[in-house]
């Protein structure tokens, strides 16, 4: 029986006049109420005290007694208590080590958003009725929900475009059948991804195709006198463009990511550190449009939903510089090197061999829990990823790189996996 599980659907919507208004009240009271429990949350740890939910909830009833917050009884009380909510899981990840200390909310710079549980809003025939409102809002339904919201979330980006997300279970999305299909994924810039099947998919740069229209746009900004309407105006034209590639790169991502899911039952990639690789001046801009970072978080979420396994290698291992056939290890592999011969004959694409070599890590790590950062010179001249026997070696004994224990050759055990070609081979760790 296939696991439901929660999903956000998420649509544009246009507010009237009304509507608009109320939003944007919330949104302040919303951010005004984050800041002010952020900050006495923050005195209260200087202190030594500890401030949970439980008490900022009880400030917040104590604010709208005064008058200077009276406001905040204006608009409805649950978006401002799922604020609490928020900051009390941001302070749970920072005691966690998972995340860095709070921040306060900037008006200029923060997106704007508020959240409604079941009591915040009405669901009725397919509309949506928000908490002070009279009317429901006029969505634009680019197909249907699976089940009735349980929360909803409003949101207005930088372009003044307002959306509305809906999380819902969805009984559709469950593990799909088997297929026992394996793929090495290797991330590039001249390509986006190269498969170990040798299948390279087109990296489409959308920055650079809008690169004009946005210094265009960018231009325009920095002659706009600042604090005045032309400016705002302005401001809006360039947060569109950023807008329009932001939405064809994630639409992209998205249609890449599902189709490697639905193909293969295990996937292989990098741990990039991509933070590390923006501050390469000549290549942080490439970097960030082939936009890596969220190919492996789509690419996680989505093998989770369907069953599927993803296996992240060393981001130290060498696999560029890797002979796929023979495991030879070459010392120095510049960018610019596209292609190379290896000393046993076979000529490697680099993106192929290095996608090839990931799988090989990757299948290396789950079946025998080795390894993946062969040494520079590994006996034999072989590596843990080509674990054939050598003629050079003794007998049928497989040298591997510092993983001698991990195969016996005085144990009658069968070959463990497809790496593992020669008997005699197990899978005890090393």
């Amino acid at each position: 029986m296939a696991e439901v599980v929660k999903r956000a659907f998420k649509y544009r919507f246009h507010p009237t006049p009304e509507q608009a208004a109320e939003l944007e009240r919330t949104f302040g009271c919303v951010r005004k109420v984050y800041n002010l429990a952020l900050e006495a949350r923050t005195a209260a740890w200087q202190r030594g005290e500890r401030v949970n939910y439980n008490a900022t909830s009880a400030m917040l009833t104590e604010w709208k007694r005064g008058e200077d917050l009276a406001y905040l009884g204006e608009v409805s009380s649950v978006p401002l208590q799922q604020s609490l909510r928020h900051l009390q899981t941001a302070f749970a990840s920072f005691w966690a080590k998972r995340a860095r200390y709070p921040r306060f909310k900037s008006r200029k710079k923060s997106r704007p958003s508020a959240e409604y549980t079941r009591s915040g809003f009405r669901w009725s025939d397919g509309k949506l009725t928000l908490a002070k409102m009279s009317e429901p809002l006029d969505i634009v339904w680019s197909r249907q929900l699976p089940s009735d919201p349980s929360s909803v979330t409003v949101s207005r980006d930088a372009a003044r475009r307002w959306f509305v997300s809906l999380l819902c279970e969805d009984p559709t999305v469950g593990s799909l059948p088997r297929t026992g299909q394996v793929v090495g994924i290797d991330a590039g810039l001249t390509h986006l991804l190269t498969l170990s099947s040798g299948e390279k998919i087109t990296n489409p740069h959308h920055e650079r195709a809008d690169r004009a229209r946005l210094a265009k746009a960018q231009r325009n900004l920095s002659r706009k006198e600042k604090g005045s309407a032309n400016r705002a105006k302005a401001r809006r034209k360039v947060a569109r463009v950023h807008a329009r590639i932001a939405d064809r790169r994630r639409d992209y991502l998205h249609k890449i990511t599902t189709r490697l899911v639905r193909e293969n039952q295990t996937l292989v990639i990098e741990d990039l550190t991509v933070r590390n690789m923006i501050r390469n001046r000549s290549l942080a801009r490439a970097i960030s449009d082939a936009a890596w970072s969220n190919f492996r978080s789509m690419l996680e979420y989505k093998a989770g939903w369907y069953g599927r396994e993803v296996v992240a290698i060393d981001r130290w291992y060498p696999s560029s510089k890797l002979c796929s056939a023979c495991g030879v290890l070459r010392n120095k592999m510049p960018l610019e090197v596209r292609g190379w011969v290896c000393g046993c004959g076979v000529r490697h694409d680099r993106d192929v061999n290095a996608a090839k070599n990931i799988l090989a890590a990757g299948l290396a790590v789950t079946v025998c829990g080795d390894g993946v950062r062969p040494q520079r010179n590994p006996p034999g001249g072989q590596s843990s990823v080509k674990q054939k026997p050598d003629p050079r070696a003794w007998g049928s004994r497989i040298f591997m790189a510092g993983t001698m224990s991990s195969c016996n050759p005085d144990r009658k055990e069968q070959p463990c996996g497809q790496l593992h070609r020669a008997p005699g081979c197990h899978k005890r760790r090393s």
